[in-house]
């Protein structure tokens, strides 16, 4: 356990979120980056060590991470880091691409003009690093649908893909060293841009669309050839 928990990289106290909320996002991180391995065990108390703090923080986080299906917590057993699921990947799509493209359509018709240029500078800083800097390319990524649900005040629909996403973000990190060459996600978003920018929700939603099912398509290629962290079928 021990030995594991230091391939984590450092974790650093940041205010004013709660203990518990970063160890969560660190956790987090560390399970979708594959730092921590499915079917690894995770000690409360060797945790609340490592990061010295008590182990409540760690048990708070712990229940985050249940709630993602990102780990187990078993009775009289202890917490585990859980196998990707391709059922919850697939309900995650499903909810996602429903709220996405509803977006998309509003940031088509109201985006303010401020928000294209902030989306382009977002895809020319991806075609920068894509070259194989998997970690910093999703978090651009990230930000890039993140200020389109912004750019039209949809705050709240952008918290509820992040508390839906830990699976699919599992899938997108792996994906993108075979299944999913970056240039193809680059020429994506650049299509989603030009459709907000053209005023045409229809093709913001098509473009969207197209978009998210690219995970679907990646799917079946990432499950075989990463058998060992996928749920049997």
């Amino acid at each position: 356990m021990r030995s594991k928990l230091n391939s984590v990289r450092a974790f650093q106290h940041v205010e004013p979120i709660s203990i518990g909320n970063q160890l969560h996002r660190h956790l987090r991180g560390a399970i979708i980056r594959g730092e921590l391995r499915p079917g690894q065990a995770l000690s409360e108390s060797e945790i609340a060590k490592r990061y010295a703090t008590s182990r409540q923080p760690v048990r708070e986080a712990f229940i985050k991470l249940a709630e993602e299906r990102l780990v187990a917590i078993l009775p009289q057993r202890g917490t585990f880091v859980v196998k990707i699921s391709v059922a919850d990947v697939l309900d995650a799509c499903f909810v996602r691409e429903a709220i996405e493209v509803a977006v998309v359509q509003q940031a088509a018709i109201s985006a303010p003009p401020g928000a294209v240029k902030d989306l382009r500078d977002l895809v020319a800083q991806q075609a920068k690093v894509a070259t194989g800097l998997n970690e910093e390319f999703l978090a651009l990524d990230e930000e890039f649908h993140r200020t389109i649900a912004l750019s039209v005040g949809r705050a709240h629909a952008w918290r509820v893909i992040e508390s839906i996403k830990a699976q699919m973000d599992r899938i997108r990190y792996l994906s993108l060293d075979d299944a999913t060459p970056m240039a193809m996600l680059i020429a994506q978003h650049t299509r989603i841009v030009d459709s907000i920018e053209a005023r045409d929700p229809v093709a913001a939603a098509d473009a969207q669309r197209a978009h998210m099912h690219e995970i679907i398509v990646s799917l079946p290629l990432i499950a075989g050839q990463f058998p060992d962290i996928f749920e049997p079928a």
